[in-house]
């Protein structure tokens, strides 16, 4: 079978995260024809692959969110028909998306000629006269045009055959996953590892480049896409309970829905380092992450900083690459510099089975998360973590339908003080640590193994390939 992995934003660019899970798949299932279909921001990021790619992958096309210089206006008009389903898009929550495909599918057709005329012109007029006024309608006109153009780009790319799409998110990945069901008759399916709909919404609201009703119209954009994405799939998978709830409340069938977690190869960490003679002077914290906004490394080192004050035999080690937001790595680095912070070590990328034996327990401080496979690979090493209540971090460390117990600590997002106290606790606690890491091991064992993950995604595969 020949299954085409839609990804955003990730594989086989980004390193960790969804981009790991990704790669795993392919290598679990080496009976299969895999291809890849990554959506990236632009050409120049194209073709800088960070991992070396499975045998059974054999091709790989890219599609842009941004790409040839656009803005001639342009005074083709549409049919009646074509209006009709071009203005359904802009105006509707609820589109005509098989007549906007048609549209885009054409021999001939433009994205500029598309967001340029006269067509999209009226239907964002309309748009604007039912609830924008209170707006001048050239910002609203401009926001609209930037808002689709990527939308357009993606669905006007060449999209790979294949017997199964499998879209690692909803969103635009989502939508070529749709897209493909309509022209080839093939079977889709979603997982999503976060909720992207909801991950979106978050972003918006934080964020500084995007103000007042137009962060509403960017969401409620990302919430059409991904009603797409829900309406035409076979089976959507979510990682955890909650999150299957999630896809329901945003418009997903609830036939469809299956939990899948995550799982990693145990095997891997049965025979790993452990401390060195120098580690035993130090309580290391291991943080297996991209040094990244929404792992919220400040916060780390804040807390981490805190800790130390009471405890002075701590150490830090931030596991990961540092080369995705640069400017952000920089400001990270800059604190450790300025709070003279001797012991907080940035290895950059490396084989977590090296160090995570070093450790004595690990964090996760970050912002979102889906079900962070890096708990995950801290559980199979017997290390419990200190973790943000974002994703499943909360049912990693309480359990989920097992009594095992407690295999971390559990703190707020962005709180310093809780996440000191919480390294004070473990450090000051070895026996309580050492009782923890082995409840999170019992409960990788009981519920995450990779062979696990692989045996529920063996059955989806066949039963879509059946159908």
């Amino acid at each position: 079978m020949k299954i085409c992995m839609v990804a955003e934003g990730c594989y086989p660019y980004v390193v960790g995260g969804v981009s790991s899970w990704i790669h795993s798949m392919i290598r679990s299932f080496p009976e299969h024809e895999f291809i890849i279909l990554a959506i990236v921001a632009d050409r120049e990021t194209g073709g800088k692959f960070k991992y070396e790619l499975p045998e059974n992958v054999s091709a790989v096309y890219e599609v842009y969110l941004n790409d040839d210089d656009w803005g001639k206006e342009n005074r083709k008009r549409m049919s009646k028909k074509e209006y009709e389903a071009l203005r359904s898009v802009v105006v509707n929550r609820t589109p005509d998306w098989e007549g906007f495909v048609k549209i885009i599918s054409k021999p001939d057709f433009s994205y500029n000629d598309l967001v340029m005329g006269m067509d999209f012109y009226e239907a964002v007029k309309e748009a604007y006269s039912q609830k924008y006024t209170d707006v001048p309608f050239v910002d609203f006109l401009w926001t609209m045009r930037s808002m689709y153009l990527p939308l357009i780009l993606v669905m006007s790319s060449k999209i790979p055959e294949a017997d199964l799409y499998h879209c690692v998110a909803t969103g635009y990945a989502g939508v070529l996953g749709a897209m493909a069901k309509m022209k080839y008759g093939c079977k889709l399916l979603v997982s999503e590892h976060g909720i992207y709909t909801r991950e979106r919404e978050e972003e918006l609201i934080k964020a500084t480049w995007v103000q007042g009703l137009y962060k509403d119209i960017w969401i409620d954009q990302f919430k059409k896409m991904s009603q797409l994405a829900y309406d035409q799939a076979d089976v959507v998978t979510s990682l955890f309970a909650h999150a299957s709830e999630l896809q329901q409340e945003l418009g997903c069938d609830k036939k469809k829905l299956r939990v899948t977690p995550n799982g990693v190869d145990a095997s891997r960490f049965a025979d790993i380092p452990q401390k060195t003679e120098e580690d035993k002077a130090y309580v290391n914290i291991g943080a297996v992450v991209r040094v990244t906004p929404i792992k919220d490394i400040k916060t780390l080192i804040r807390a981490f900083a805190y800790a130390k004050n009471r405890v002075k035999n701590l150490k830090l080690w931030i596991m990961g690459p540092c080369d995705e937001d640069e400017e952000y790595a920089k400001e990270c680095f800059d604190i450790v510099e300025a709070m003279e912070l001797e012991d907080v070590v940035f290895t950059d990328r490396v084989d977590v089975t090296q160090y995570m034996g070093r450790m004595d327990y690990t964090v996760l401080t970050s912002i979102s998360e889906g079900q962070p496979l890096t708990i995950l690979e801290g559980f199979a090493a017997k290390k419990p973590v200190v973790a943000t209540d974002v994703g499943n971090c909360r049912g990693l460390i309480y359990g989920e339908g097992d009594d095992y117990g407690q295999a971390g600590i559990l703190t707020h997002i962005m709180n310093v003080e809780e996440i000191a106290n919480a390294f004070v606790a473990l450090a000051m606690n070895p026996e309580m640590t050492k009782q923890m890491g082995e409840v999170g091991y019992r409960r990788l064992i009981d519920k995450y193994l990779i062979s696990q993950m692989k045996d529920t995604y063996k059955e989806i595969y066949d039963r879509l390939s059946g159908e």
